[in-house]
């Protein structure tokens, strides 16, 4: 008995130019989604080091005509340092340009008002 060896013809796998691109797509979609869901999130459960000001330590006052947070902190702190006074209340605020508009109701700490 004589064995005969049947052979398969073995094929190799080809790669079209669209099957490259979805390949692709494919394996750049996860990094995608996680960069979305980082873009979308913004990153606002990122804590700071600075020391916020406590709960209630803080009075409001409303901005008159022709005021500035400098002459406020004049009025407010005469003793002190105007420019000191107007970056706590600025912080305070998150007045990035520390410029007020008449009418604002703007935080002052409680070591500045009249009361404290």
């Amino acid at each position: 008995m004589s064995s005969i060896a049947i052979s398969t013809p073995t094929t190799r796998l080809r790669i079209t130019p669209r099957g490259r691109r979805v390949v692709a797509f494919m394996a750049s979609l996860p990094v995608v989604v996680a960069l979305g869901l980082a873009i979308v999130g913004g990153g606002s459960a990122l804590a700071s080091n600075d020391a916020g000001a406590p709960v209630g330590s803080f009075a409001e006052i409303t901005v008159m005509s022709g005021e500035t947070l400098w002459s406020i902190a004049e009025e407010l702190a005469p003793g002190a340092d105007p420019r000191d006074v107007v970056a706590e209340i600025s912080r305070l605020n998150a007045l990035p340009g520390g410029s007020v508009a008449a009418g604002q109701r703007i935080a002052i700490p409680a070591e500045y008002t009249p009361a404290g």
